[in-house]
């Protein structure tokens, strides 16, 4: 018992000293992680505040951006000076909204009167500027006194980069204001100091926008806070430039520390009876945590500059290398070349096997680009199937083209998609850096209309930049821009009617609409050549359109038997086609058998089932589809038989030559023979001889066309010739051509 009991003192004595150095050891572990947990918590929190930060600014300078590309225009001073407001809403206000989401919208006059007002889309009266007006007014005063000279602005560069921007605070929601004066885009324009009118853009700063800045650094729950909230540790204030708060920017914050401590909360039961073996497992997930911190921090920083479909750098990371190759690039004798390429048909790939099969399109170019470069290269995609290709130390234009003819062989082998192989093509765009003093955003411009003229010139091939490309772009720009205005109510556009004649020659059996622009400063525009312009900006349905109904009313007012229009291949491949021109018959009260429509053979050589289909449901509601140009393209009789007509009309190309030319009198009797046999009319245009009418009318053709027998007609020209008006006979005979 003695000695048992001598022993026991001991063995507690070295149980508690055991356990005190547990305890200390535990306590050590403990404290450690607590300490490292805050720490991490601390470092992320700090990290996230600076991503939100920067993330505001760039939206900030993006609305700049997107104000300045429409504030920088010889028509936003002319249109905003005139008091336009169609014009205004459509391109400085409800444009600004839909295309770029701003919420409101004011034109300021030089004496900073609003004249035209938006709010979330919708024109309002300008009066409702005065609500915001006490806001703006700093701003907008601080604007003035740059445009006067008021303030040093050299840190701004040219006049048309001023602008003035700030927070502000309307009707208790914080808003991004940013206000620009409206300056001409050239030296055609001038206007004195003090006279420039404002834009102001006004975009909240609500949850949504919020939300699209946070989704590129990966922060959840990112919302706004108001003022009235009690605050967390997670957010960052919304400060104007004279240090008031108007809100808070608040997020669910990412607690890496947190999280280890919650996943480590077994091991440190553990702990308490394996201190040392805790504290090596503890440093181990330590460690481990601020690896996956590392990694997540690392992934989220490429997936920031890099292209999630193909791992190519986006468009973020493309501009960067191009400004850092052409900063490089100016203390040395080598050049930096731009290719800016476009797979050709993209979108028919996509609709005919899925969007699937065009993403592996996308990845197989990615990694073809990829393989015909330089490392020290870059190939980037910019989105949708646009990539471009940067290349260093250049010597000349020839090897921008070297590679380029390389890349068009390389990309016109087949692709295996889905089980399917398919054969694409590409255009590209290529500039080349003229020295020092290049520009990023300048060559990237510069690739993009070269670009744009190799689709026009036939697609499949590369096109250099030539200095004369941004001249004809700005006048295309500039009849794009009046050919809209004048669809949109103004003056120039009218149609005038040349008569069909029977083979007599005197019989009119109706007459084609052909369209005519007397333009304020080029007189009569070709139609052809904003016919082409209208095609290529998106406009020829609409001027197409004008053209139907105008026809149609005319027609409808006559006794012509038919009235002919032209119709582009574009409008047939708008799926409601055939609605529309039943639409306009019926607001015209025109008969479908009166009218007919003019296709070229471009038409049917597309062979498509939705051409095809179309042309079947105008044919079916009475109207006849007439063959335009025929003999002059891919003539086929094959398409003739797959495609029902009505009529062939022979170009003047042949009857032109058949005074003198045998050869021609050859074609031109096969095909009204061919006619014949198709059992379809058969006009010949052009007719201007009387030997070209007797050679024709011997032929067997059945309707005649040209000056010969009447040039085109004024409208009241045509009404005039005998017959033709309403409450006379039906068909026309004149006596004289």
């Amino acid at each position: 018992m003695s000695a048992h009991a001598q022993r026991s003192p001991l063995t507690f004595q070295v149980t508690l000293t055991v356990l005190m150095l547990a305890f200390f050891a535990l306590a050590m572990v403990i404290g450690f992680g607590l300490y490292a947990t805050m720490q991490a918590d601390r470092v992320s929190l700090d990290r996230q505040k600076v991503f939100l930060a920067n993330g505001l600014q760039d939206r900030i300078s993006a609305i700049k951006r997107e104000q300045e590309s429409i504030s920088v225009w010889d028509d936003s001073v002319t249109n905003a000076k005139a008091g336009n407001q169609a014009w205004m809403a459509e391109n400085l206000s409800v444009w600004m909204y839909s295309y770029y989401g701003h919420n409101r919208v004011y034109v300021l006059d030089d004496a900073n009167r609003p004249i035209h007002a938006m709010r979330e889309g919708q024109v309002v009266a300008p009066s409702v500027y005065e609500e915001d007006e006490a806001a703006l007014q700093p701003t907008i005063t601080r604007l003035r006194q740059m445009l006067g000279g008021a303030v040093d602005v050299s840190q701004f560069g040219a006049p048309t980069k001023l602008v003035a921007d700030d927070l502000v605070s309307l009707g208790g929601e914080p808003a991004i204001l940013s206000v620009m004066p409206l300056v001409p885009s050239s030296n055609r324009i001038t206007q004195a100091r003090g006279s420039e009118y404002l834009h102001v853009s006004i975009e909240f700063i609500n949850n949504a926008v919020i939300g699209k800045i946070a989704a590129k650094y990966l922060l959840a729950g990112a919302h706004l806070v108001p003022l009235s909230q009690p605050l967390s540790s997670a957010t960052i204030p919304l400060v104007d430039s004279r240090g008031v708060v108007l809100g808070y920017i608040g997020w669910e914050q990412e607690r890496p520390g947190l999280t280890l401590v919650r996943k480590a909360g077994p091991a440190l039961l553990l702990a308490a009876l394996l201190a040392a073996s805790v504290l090596g497992f503890l440093l181990r997930r330590l460690r481990r945590a601020s690896l996956a911190l590392q990694t997540s921090q690392d992934q989220a920083q490429y997936l920031a500059f890099h292209d999630t479909l193909t791992g190519l750098p986006n468009r973020a990371l493309f501009e960067d290398r191009l400004r850092r190759a052409l900063l490089t690039t100016s203390h040395d004798a080598g050049k930096v070349a731009l290719l800016y390429l476009d797979l050709d048909r993209f979108k028919h790939v996509n609709d005919t096997f899925g969007h699937p099969a065009g993403d592996e399109l996308v990845r197989q170019t990615a990694a073809r680009l990829q393989h015909m470069v330089r490392e020290v290269d870059t190939v980037a995609r910019l989105g949708g199937d646009e990539f471009a290709v940067i290349l260093i130390d250049v010597g000349d234009i020839r090897g921008a083209e070297d590679i380029s003819e390389r890349v068009l062989h390389k990309l016109q082998e087949p692709f295996k998609l889905i089980d399917d192989q398919v054969f694409v093509s590409a255009s590209i765009g290529i500039a080349l850096s003229t020295g020092p003093d290049s520009d990023a955003d300048d060559l990237l411009r510069k690739a993009d209309i070269a670009l744009y003229e190799a689709k026009k010139n036939g697609r499949g091939r590369y096109q250099v930049f030539a200095g004369d490309m941004d001249d004809l772009l700005l006048r295309k720009r500039k009849v794009e821009s009046e050919l809209r205005n004048a669809l949109n109510g103004g003056s120039g556009i009218k149609l005038a009617y040349q008569p069909v004649f029977a083979s007599n020659g005197k019989t009119i059996v109706g007459a084609e609409a052909l369209i005519r622009w007397a333009h304020e400063v080029h007189g009569a525009l070709p139609a052809a050549q904003f016919i082409a312009i209208a095609e290529e900006r998106g406009m020829i349905g609409q001027l197409g359109a004008w053209v139907l109904t105008e026809a149609c009313r005319f027609a409808a007012q006559t006794k012509l038997p038919w009235l002919a229009v032209n119709v582009s291949p574009l409008q047939l491949r708008d799926a409601g086609f055939a609605e529309q021109v039943a639409s306009i018959l019926a607001e015209t009260g025109l008969a479908p058998e009166r009218l007919q429509l003019e296709i070229t053979e471009n038409v049917l050589l597309e062979n498509s089932d939705a051409s095809r289909a179309m042309l079947a449901c105008l044919r079916q509601s009475g109207i006849g589809i007439v063959l335009d140009d025929f003999g002059t393209g891919y003539s086929s009789l094959s398409y003739l038989r797959r495609h029902a007509i009505d009529k062939l009309k022979i170009d003047r190309s042949f009857v032109r030559l058949l005074d003198g030319d045998s050869n021609s009198g050859a074609i031109v009797k096969a095909l009204i023979d061919l006619a014949g046999a198709l059992d379809v009319e058969v006009t010949a245009e052009g007719v201007e001889t009387e030997a070209q009418k007797t050679l024709l009318v011997a032929m067997g053709c059945q309707q005649l066309q040209g000056y010969l027998l009447s040039p085109p007609l004024e409208p009241a020209q045509l009404l005039a010739l005998p017959g033709l008006a309403p409450g006379t006979a039906k068909a026309s005979t004149v006596a004289s051509a």
